[in-house]
């Protein structure tokens, strides 16, 4: 009988220890760049796909379909992530939470996407105090819904389910 004890015991903890949910991110090899080469997700998580959000209005003087009603690639890089922020926290997630991220950068011949300055407002909220680093890819798009966006992000986040 004692064995049958210890044999549920150890089943019961194994049940235990699958259904918690481990969020792996794996480093560039050899890089600081703030992004992980991959994000591993398995046990019980609650994942959240955030649809693109584009940026906020920044100057109500300004056209709405101007950029400088919404500033430039790193203003409106930091609004966006502001606002996927926002919907993370109202799930009860954060920045730390975010697994994958892709990102929709204006580039035409006229005007060609300001990668520099979007580095600069995403590592406001990646790779500095917030460690956690998701899995990314950055594009190039010929256009945005609206003539005046220069950045769209869409994210998923991940976090165990039992927190």
């Amino acid at each position: 009988m004692k064995l049958v004890g210890i044999v549920l015991g150890a089943a019961l903890s194994a049940v235990t220890t699958a259904t918690c949910a481990d969020v792996v991110r794996h480093p560039i090899p050899n890089s600081t760049f703030p992004i992980a080469q991959s994000v591993t997700v398995t046990g019980n998580a609650t994942i959240i796909y955030v649809s693109g959000q584009v940026p906020p209005v920044i100057n109500k003087d300004a056209d709405s379909s101007s950029p400088q009603a919404y500033g430039d690639t790193k203003t409106q890089t930091v609004g966006v992530l502001n606002r996927i922020k926002g919907v993370l926290v109202g799930q009860g997630m954060g920045m730390g939470d975010v697994v994958k991220m892709q990102v929709f950068l204006v580039h035409t011949p006229a005007a060609p996407m300001d990668f520099k300055a979007f580095m600069e407002g995403y590592t406001q909220f990646f790779g500095g105090s917030q460690p956690n680093l998701p899995a990314r890819s950055v594009v190039g798009v010929a256009a945005l819904a609206n003539p005046g966006f220069l950045v769209e992000i869409e994210v998923i986040a991940a976090k165990d389910a039992a927190k």
